[in-house]
């Protein structure tokens, strides 16, 4: 298009550049920025090639938006931008302008585009802030229109002039002649206006004299700016037509100032035309000087004369003052040798012009402060440049006791010398070096004054416009409050600042010091630079403040620190400063945080370049580096060196001044190295940006990690270490670096994009774990605001309600303290949501961190939560950990996921539903089931009846929703934690909540999502762990199965019966899932009745089946006969056949024993379509391999005598890993019941020793101490009890019965008393006697004992010749490992 059709592209871009300005498309965000910008760009760029093009369609739109009526500040606003942004792009535009422009283009030029830019010349209004900057902005574009089109602007100029000959004085419009003031004037140019104003002075009317003699010495000063070289040339090789028009003109002007008052109006002029005639100047030096010239002569005599305040007139004074220093400009772009008089005639005035300008007990004043305070710079800059050494009024400027406008004139005159050095022969700025402690005491007292002033004072913009007028009630430099001396320390302030900003070189000078001085010095200078960061009262001090502290980081700035030890200063100043900064960021205590995270990248990357320079050298400053200990499971930070880092504690502030607003080093850390604190402080902001609405914000965020991969880079290089070593998660950090570098998509996705990778960070540390921390505090206090509103927004009031609307409107946190919150503002939301999204994705990792301390490897949990042993689960379930940060975060989101907030209940709801299903970490996975598992539990009384409600519903309706995602999504390390925890009693719950919710539409809806909840958690039955699968699968067809044609024939509505068709289809999609290799567990019956109880239930759902089989024939019987719905009907039932027949299948395969002799009759039946689909069955049930040998009669012993060999197998060395892995799993509740059942199993395979020795191997190896053994509640403990208890029994009674009979029987004994307690003794009764009673008997007891040894049973002493060696075996390994101690040699 743009070759074939230039005309209609260039308009498109055109007009695309006109929708997108801000009066058009409303406030500008980032990506409408950028946007324009890109617009603005190509617009330029097409100009050098289609430049009337361009031109007049820039020149239509500016006229357009000239014209538009606007009503509000917003629309304001917006006007002004636009305009500015047109404007810029005209003047850019012009800039580039082709020399080959035809006469033509010129003449569209002048119509259509001067007049308009001259419109924002002539209607400036003094003091309007949008106007002065309009102005510059379109005199921007006069001056670049000219370059190239003088003679279109001329000829304008000169049409006003011959107008203003013969017009009247009261209606002189002088408008056009002030244009001489912006157009590019060179040497030949000027020569014209002097020609043209020669021709037509005296024809003026005054009011236009005295416009052009203000203009023309505006034009003179924009020539020799632009074009010094021409002006130094004018003394090289005098110009004589030149010279004779500046003759002309200065005896035309001194003819019109017969006055005083004229004359203090034409002396600056008549100045500025003497110097155009260097001859004349020669000749009137001399002592003769020609008739002609006198007037020049007493020009000047009458100007010394009134600078040294001998001329009676205050008017001519100001006006000679001005003059002088207009003639001491001019003669610094003039070289010395080429004319020595002219520097004669300057030093014949300087003394006094100094004397007038720069009296501290007399200030100079002509009321009008701005263009006094440019005179003295005009002065103070051309005085160092001719005589750089004469700095006697450098120190009038710098004593404390002399006015703040000497203070402010004298930093922006040394700004001035610094930025503008154009001449070869102008001295540098290093002339000034030797002053820096003065300029350093200035802006640290400027500041204490400032920052003292920022709470009493509202918020100003820092614009030269502005006067000086503000409260001095704390200003020290002063000593009467004089109308110089009212300008404003925070003006003083913000030209300090933007003088370190100029040359950093100039405050950091520190002759002849020490390195302990040199490196206090620089830390107060960029404490002080740090602390004006986020004065968000003083924003523009504030970007000035930044720009220098990135200057103060270049390489050549960072050197200069402290020469003696720049490694280590820059490891301390750096860090305190990154330190002070972050927290600011993370506490959202700066209003322009997007911007100023921009500028802390750049701080990085400078601090880089650095390291990268010293990378060598950096091995002595290794006191200040720190590792992370990734070796083990958890991450733990270790030190190089213990002594080092306490040496280089933060024990105190950088900060020497005054104030209390310094760096701070953190309290309660006096242990750790501040750059250790520092690059955590860091990486907390950086993660807590990730959350933030702003879509730059995130980017930025994201790009800064790199950066922090490049400084781990640098510095495990130097100490030949893993960068793991630095930087934990340094892959995930690339991974985001890299993020940020790809094309911007929308909020969502990028947002969905950070959380993917925030669940990827695998070690927790102190940056990740703070953030978090903080962010969830943030959440919290945003979640009680969202809940309370509108009611806190009514509370607060007005006020409350515009502070959010002007200053938070983007961020929710900074009202998050205590403010209101306007549920409007979409971005306040977002934020939420964002922080949500962020605590559920990193919050795993947090979990980690809190459990570093007691890492326990995972075992399957095979019980309840509150007795698994050593299970992961068992640490972070909620009975263990109900008050860490985690739980209450997993608590709070279970109380939103029934958020009925009238304004946003439905979002909030809808949100925690997917982020919490789709982001959330999968360690807390775990948490989670246990959270629901637990809150649903509630939903029963105490006889298991459901306690239904229309929250319990919602709840439950919830988390089948979020159970659904998460077991859809595939997370990376989803598999690992989702069998942490079992989901079977929840499910259960969840079942038969739903079944009792009725019939209604909504009810059917959720029992649907419900069975494809079912049908997932089977796709996914790897990785869940069941305490009881089958029962638990059980029991879900038992109830799922009701279901199934409950209501799809009841139905009359026809979306009622699609919707019963749909749970039908869901159903049994489930059902399938379920019954995949599942026998059939009746929950009655033992036995031949269990077979039958299985044989019935199996006949049930094969029933069901057949009947359902049956329906979806007849439907589809009338379906074929009726089009419409009936037909789309149809279709669904195809599918439901086909599950049907699935499930079917999967039913008879898993239980061919009690299901074959039901279903091998419908082979033989009489419907053809019956048997057609038992053959479908049949057919299915050998495609999946059915096993047909189940059919056998000793099915079940031979399944048992299969788990019994699974159970006893036994290794090669003995070990019996079935055993030991049931031991290691199975709840110390359940250890009994698991003792005799393998005590049993073993026995019956005569491997009842092989069971004792690794189960009391494993005992005597984890005892604590001898004294200990197998007195605990132990599994081995539990078998031996187990092993006496049966094996025992028979033996006891044998041998006892007979002498426990005798004993009660015999009538020998009948009489015989064994108490030998003389408390309980009877009257009659003797003590010796029943002393030898009981001896007696019990030596027959004793006896028969030992001689019962052969009838010992032999599985006891199994059990203890098993544990005399197990217990053998550890005393003498305790004994070798005592010998070696002891006879080891020294």
């Amino acid at each position: 298009m743009a070759a074939h059709k230039p005309v209609e592209w260039v308009q498109a871009v055109v007009n695309r550049f006109d929708e997108q300005l801000p009066i058009k498309a409303g406030q500008q965000n980032t990506h409408t920025k950028v946007s324009t910008e890109h617009n603005k760009e190509c617009l330029i760029n097409i100009s050098k090639y289609k430049f009337s093009l361009v031109i007049s369609g820039l020149t239509n739109i500016l006229k357009n938006v000239n014209n538009m009526r606007i009503f509000g500040e917003t629309a304001e606003k917006n006007l002004y931008l636009s305009q500015l942004i047109i404007l810029d792009t005209l003047e850019k535009c012009l800039a580039g302008q082709p020399k080959d422009t035809m006469r033509l283009d010129e003449t569209m030029l002048v119509k259509q585009l001067l007049p308009e830019i001259c419109h924002f010349i002539h209607t400036y209004r003094e003091g309007n802030q949008h106007a002065a900057e309009l102005r510059n902005s379109a005199s921007g574009v006069l001056f670049s229109l000219s370059c190239n089109n003088f003679n279109a602007v001329f000829s304008r100029i000169s049409t006003r002039l011959q107008e203003l000959t013969v017009c009247s004085e009261d209606n002189a419009d002088v408008h056009d002649i002030e244009l001489l003031q912006y157009i590019s004037v060179d040497c030949s140019k000027l020569k014209r206006l002097l020609q043209e104003t020669v021709f037509k002075f005296k024809a003026l009317k005054k009011v236009a004299q005295l416009a052009v003699i203000n203009s023309l010495e505006k034009a003179f000063w924009n020539w020799v700016e632009n074009y010094p070289d021409e002006f130094t040339k004018l003394y090289q090789t005098p110009q004589t037509d030149m010279a004779d028009c500046a003759e002309k003109l200065f005896d035309l002007v001194d003819g019109f100032a017969e006055s005083t008052k004229r004359k203090a109006a034409v002396w600056p002029l008549q100045i500025i035309l003497l110097v155009l005639c260097p001859e004349i100047i020669q000749d009137i030096a001399k002592d003769v000087v020609e008739e002609t010239k006198m007037n020049k002569k007493l020009f000047l005599d009458n100007l010394r004369k009134a600078l040294a305040g001998h001329s009676g007139s205050r008017q001519l004074t100001e006006s000679a003052a001005i003059a002088c220093v207009k003639l001491c400009k001019a003669s610094t772009y003039i070289n010395w040798e080429d004319n020595s008089v002219i520097f004669l005639l300057v030093q014949s005035m300087v003394v006094d012009l100094k004397n007038l300008l720069f009296n501290p007990s007399k200030p100079f004043s002509r009321g009008n402060q701005n263009a006094d305070v440019d005179l003295m710079i005009d002065c103070l800059v051309s005085c160092f440049r001719i005589n750089p050494h004469n700095n006697q009024h450098f120190k009038i400027c710098l004593a404390q006791n002399s006015p703040s406008t000497f203070h402010y004139v004298l930093v922006n005159s040394l700004h001035r010398i610094i930025t503008n050095s154009a001449l070869d022969w102008w001295p540098k700025i290093d002339a000034v070096y030797c002053h820096s402690m003065e300029l350093r005491s200035m802006f640290s007292e400027t500041l204490h004054k400032a920052i003292q002033g920022c709470g009493a004072h509202p918020a100003i913009r820092m614009t030269p416009s502005l006067t000086f007028k503000e409260k001095m009630t704390s200003l020290k430099f002063k000593e009467k409050p004089t109308d110089l001396e009212t300008r404003s320390y925070k003006f003083l302030l913000l030209s300090l600042v933007k003088l370190i900003h100029a040359d950093p070189k100039l405050l950091l000078c520190n002759p002849r010091k020490q390195g302990p001085e040199t490196q206090g010095s620089t830390a107060e200078l960029i404490t002080g630079l740090v602390q004006l960061v986020p004065q968000s009262s003083m924003p523009d001090i504030a970007q000035e403040a930044m720009e220098a502290l990135l200057v103060l980081h270049q390489l050549d700035s960072i050197d200069l620190w402290n020469p003696d030890a720049p490694i280590e200063t820059f490891w301390e100043i750096s860090s305190q400063m990154l330190f002070y900064i972050c927290k600011k960021l993370t506490s959202h205590q700066m209003l322009s945080s997007t911007e100023i995270l921009k500028w802390l990248r750049e701080i990085l990357i400078c601090r880089n370049k650095f390291l990268l320079k010293n990378k060598q050298s950096d091995r002595s400053s290794c006191h200040f580096l720190f590792l992370y200990d990734v070796s083990g499971g958890g991450t733990s930070q270790i030190s190089l060196d213990h002594e080092e880092m306490i040496r280089c504690a933060p024990g105190a502030t950088l900060r020497k001044g005054k104030g209390n607003s310094s760096m701070e080093s953190t309290a309660g850390c006096s242990g750790t190295p501040i750059c250790r604190q520092a690059q955590t402080k860091l990486e907390v902001a950086l993660y807590m940006f990730l959350w933030s609405p702003d879509i730059e914000a995130v980017l930025v965020a994201m790009s800064c990690f790199r950066h922090l991969c490049e400084e781990a880079d640098i510095r495990c290089g130097v100490d030949e270490v893993s960068v793991h070593n630095f930087l934990p998660n340094y892959n995930t950090f690339m991974e985001f670096a890299s993020v940020s570098n790809m094309m911007s998509t929308g909020r969502a996705a990028l947002q969905k994009r950070v959380m993917a990778l925030l669940r990827r960070i695998e070690h927790p540390t102190a940056g990740n774990t703070e953030a978090w921390e903080d962010t969830h505090a943030k959440w919290e206090q945003a979640t009680k605001l969202i809940l309370n509103y509108p009611k806190t927004k009514m509370e607060d009031g007005q006020v409350t309600e515009s502070l959010h609307k002007t200053i938070v409107k983007r961020r929710m946190s900074h009202v998050s303290g205590g403010g209101s919150i306007d549920l409007s503002d979409t971005d306040s939301l977002q934020e939420w949501i964002n922080m949500t999204g962020f605590l559920c994705a990193l919050g795993g990792v947090c979990l980690q961190h809190r459990s570093s301390a007691g890492l326990a490897t995972y075992s399957p949990p095979m019980g309840p939560v509150n007795e698994r042993k050593g299970s992961m689960i068992s640490m972070v379930s909620t009975e263990g950990n109900a008050e860490t940060p985690v739980s209450k975060f997993i608590d709070r989101l279970l109380t939103l996921m029934v958020c009925n907030h009238e304004k946003v209940g439905l979002q909030i709801r809808t949100n925690i539903k997917d982020l919490v299903g789709l982001e959330l970490s999968p360690a807390l996975y775990p948490m989670l089931f246990n959270k629901l598992k637990n809150t649903i539990s509630k939903f029963f009384d105490s006889q298991g009846q459901v306690l239904l409600t229309e929250t319990n519903t919602q709840f439950v309706e919830q988390t089948i929703a979020i159970m659904k995602n998460l077991l859809d999504n595939h997370t990376e390390g989803s598999s690992e934690h989702l069998g942490q925890a079992s989901i079977e009693t929840m499910m259960l719950n969840l079942v038969r909540y739903v079944r009792v919710l009725g019939n209604l539409v909504h009810a059917i809806q959720i029992k649907t999502k419900l069975c494809q909840l079912v049908e997932v958690m089977m796709e996914r039955r790897d990785d869940l762990s069941f305490c009881q699968e089958m029962k638990f699968r059980n029991k879900m067809v038992e109830y799922l199965t009701d279901w199934v044609m409950g209501t799809s024939n009841q139905a009359t509505d026809e979306d009622v019966k699609c919707l019963t068709r749909d749970l039908d289809q869901a159903s049994m999609e489930a059902v399938v899932s379920l019954l995949a290799g599942l026998p059939l567990q009746p929950e009655e019956g033992d036995g031949v009745e269990l077979m039958e109880a299985k044989s019935q239930l199996f006949l049930k759902y094969f029933t069901l089946f057949m009947n359902l089989l049956n329906d979806c024939s007849e439907v589809e019987d009338e379906s074929a006969q009726t089009g419409g719905r009936k037909r789309g009907m149809s279709r669904r039932l195809a599918s439901l056949r086909h599950c049907t027949v699935l499930a079917m299948s999967n039913l008879l395969n898993a239980n061919v024993d009690s299901g074959l002799m039901h279903s091998i009759g419908l082979g033989y039946h009489k419907d053809l379509q019956t048997r057609a689909t038992f053959m479908e069955v049949l057919t299915k049930i050998l495609q999946q391999g059915t096993e047909f040998d189940t059919l056998a009669e000793t099915v079940l012993a031979d399944r048992f005598e299969r788990l019994v060999e699974l159970v006893t197998m036994m290794g090669d060395q003995g070990e019996l890993p079935i055993a030991m892995a049931l031991a290691n799993v199975v709840p110390c509740s359940q250890w009994d019941e698991l003792a005799r059942v393998l005590v049993t199993l073993f026995d019956s395979r005569h491997l009842l020793y092989q069971l004792l020795w690794n189960m009391f191997s494993k005992e005597v190896e984890l005892a604590d101490s001898m004294q200990t053994l197998f007195r605990g509640n132990s599994l081995a403990s539990k078998i031996m009890t187990f092993c006496f208890k049966v094996y025992g029994a028979t033996y006891l009674q044998k041998l006892l019965e007979p002498l426990l009979r005798t004993v009660i029987t015999s009538s020998e004994w009948q009489h015989v008393s064994f108490e030998v307690d003389p408390t309980r003794l009877e009257p009659t009764e003797s003590l010796e006697e029943n002393q030898r009673s009981l001896l007696q008997m019990t030596e027959k007891f004793f006896h028969a004992i030992i001689n019962s040894s052969s009838e010992f049973p032999p599985q006891l002493r199994s059990v203890c010749h098993c544990l005399y060696q197990s217990v053998l075996w550890q005393c003498l390994a305790i004994k070798v490992v005592i010998t070696m101690m002891i006879h080891r040699p020294n």
